[in-house]
């Protein structure tokens, strides 16, 4: 049974399209980031919390070079947005890596989390 759900989740990730991937991404990287807030509140090393950074900084690096790359048709004010946003998460990580609290942590999956909606198609 077990090898028949892997089988699945194998073909439903080789289905999806680019942006349903990279909301994926995102809301993979945003689940690691609440689960690292859970690890700072209840004391814990700090490793969880540098991982999950650390995961989503590699997130936000991918989408950024992907969203600005001159071979991407989006337009100008959307890579130049994506490329400034972009530059906030990672220095947002960066300040989180230094000195952690739940509510940087929570800034970082909101925006994951929105940025992830807009890509599924649904910005409200």
């Amino acid at each position: 049974m077990n090898t028949a759900a892997n089988a699945y989740a194998r073909t439903a990730h080789s289905t999806l399209t680019p942006r349903e991937a990279e909301s994926q991404l995102l809301l993979k990287a945003a689940q690691r980031l609440i689960g690292a807030s859970q690890a700072l509140v209840a004391g814990e090393s700090a490793r969880p919390i540098n991982e999950a950074l650390t995961y989503n900084q590699r997130v936000w690096t991918l989408l950024s070079a992907e969203a600005t790359a001159d071979q991407n048709p989006l337009p100008a004010d959307v890579k130049q947005g994506v490329g400034r946003l972009g530059a906030f998460v990672l220095q947002s990580c960066l300040d989180t890596m230094i000195a952690p609290t739940p509510e940087k942590i929570a800034t970082l999956v909101s925006i994951n989390n929105h940025v992830a909606a807009g890509l599924q198609g649904n910005p409200g």
